[in-house]
């Protein structure tokens, strides 16, 4: 049996990194632009992120279980039934992404009145959401394939998509939002065109990438039909995962709605701040998404030793590096913010709650990158299940007494506290092998399989 590829972590979280990094960059432009039209804007730009990320998590469900069972497969030397599986994935992706489409488009009053929306906003932000509705159809490929890529190791080529993807979304975005010439552009409203235009040409690059790396073609049905015997491990894998990122939505739609009670002042800094530290996750969410790659491939193997391994070191790293990214936030804020904002009341308020996001990023550490791992082995469950009680008590229920006491900061006490209950609880199953019975029965389910 010819031995699976082991790349260095290094090697494949640093084009990860640049992925990210494109993509928070053009966001944070996004907000720029929106932020020099009025903090209405600009809140109602964070508030409708807020709302495309919670429903990503239908697609979550897709690239998790796509990425965790392909490289497992790959580890294991099962290429052909890898190569059916990511076929199998478009036409999930596609009755997925109609089902987001559709909610958008039918439910966008809805969603703005579940989050106790500011009335000043609520003129620009419904047709705004409406206007991302076709984009979410093509963005749930685009994150499919882009993981399916990615578990095959080919990440330099996913980082090179997502160069021209992010590129043409932000040249596109700027004459789109601000016009040209005599034309004063579509304000808002232009973000969203230039999302749809910039998704069409990534998946078109993701389609031509996968005949040229991995040759894979799509036919007509493969758009369409849904595989179930294909698909089955993959929900299996995703399905827990994607549950536990929807719990944490739901309860951050609480924190949400609270902030959004104080005001389009508090919105508009909760979004800037929350925007800001996108930046600092960085390092470790690509470490982390590196991680889970790395540990799929080394259980199928049956390297459960380098895998324990690779993961300490994971975390040594990203607590490193995110801490470090997190105390620079909040001493340059004063000057970060005025990017955003000149009203000092504002910018005293994000200054508060970067210091506060110190202790919210170190805990956010051991989620990022653990999770991952412990869905790489298997162990799919135990974070769902650790986690549903600090979602409920501690981010949703503690966000909302908190910042009815508190205001914004007592909002960021209950992500900090909610990271670090969430963390420690990973970082023990890690640390005490509690996810060896799983890794052993994905190798041998793969060794079935042979």
């Amino acid at each position: 049996m010819i031995a699976p590829e082991r790349p260095r972590l290094n090697a494949v979280a640093g084009p990860i990194l640049g992925e990210f990094l494109l993509g928070y960059s053009v966001v944070m432009a996004g907000l720029w632009l929106a932020s020099h039209t009025s903090d209405g804007a600009a809140g109602s730009f964070g508030l409708s992120n807020q709302v495309l990320e919670t429903l990503y998590v239908v697609f979550r469900v897709l690239a998790i279980g796509m990425g965790v069972t392909i490289t497992q497969m790959l580890g294991g030397q099962q290429h052909e039934t890898a190569r059916q599986t990511a076929l199998a994935s478009l036409g999930a992706c596609t009755w997925a992404g109609l089902s987001v489409a559709l909610f958008l488009l039918l439910g966008n009053n809805l969603i703005l009145d579940v989050l106790n929306a500011p009335e000043a906003i609520w003129p620009l932000a419904a047709p705004y959401l409406q206007l991302l509705a076709p984009a979410t159809l093509l963005e749930g490929y685009n994150l499919t394939m882009a993981s399916i890529l990615r578990a095959h190791l080919h990440v330099r080529d996913s980082l090179k998509i997502m160069i021209a993807m992010h590129g043409s979304h932000l040249l596109l975005a700027v004459p789109l939002m601000l016009g040209v010439g005599p034309w004063e552009g579509l304000g808002l409203y232009g973000y969203a065109v230039a999302l749809l235009l910039s998704r069409a040409i990534g998946l078109w690059l993701h389609l031509w990438m996968w005949s040229v790396r991995m040759a894979l073609k799509p036919e007509r049905s493969h758009w369409w039909r849904l595989q179930r015997s294909l698909l089955k491990p993959v929900l299996r894998i995703g399905l827990p995962g994607a549950s536990s990122e929807l719990g944490y939505r739901a309860a951050f739609l609480v924190s949400l709605a609270t902030a959004a009670r104080l005001g389009v002042e508090a919105l508009a800094t909760h979004s800037y701040v929350l925007q800001l530290l996108r930046y600092v996750l960085l390092i470790s969410l690509a470490i982390g998404w590196a991680c889970e790659i790395m540990v799929g491939r080394l259980v199928g193997a049956g390297e459960f030793g380098n895998a324990q391994t690779l993961v300490r070191k994971a975390v040594r790293n990203g607590f490193l590096a995110s801490g470090g990214m997190a105390i620079l936030a909040a001493l340059f804020a004063p000057w970060i913010m005025q990017m955003f904002t000149k009203d000092p009341h504002v910018i005293h308020a994000a200054q508060i709650l970067l210091w506060i996001a110190v202790a919210l990023e170190t805990g956010r550490v051991f989620n990022l990158i653990v999770i991952g791992a412990l869905r790489a082995t298997g162990d799919a469950m135990y974070p769902v299940l650790a986690s549903l009680g600090s979602y409920i008590l501690v981010l949703g229920l503690g966000s909302y007494w908190l910042g009815r006491t508190f205001g914004l900061p007592g909002i960021f006490i209950a992500y900090a506290a909610d990271e670090w209950v969430r963390g420690l609880l990973m970082m023990a199953r890690w640390h005490w092998q509690g996810w060896i019975p799983s890794a052993r029965r994905t190798q041998r389910h793969l060794r079935r399989k042979i």
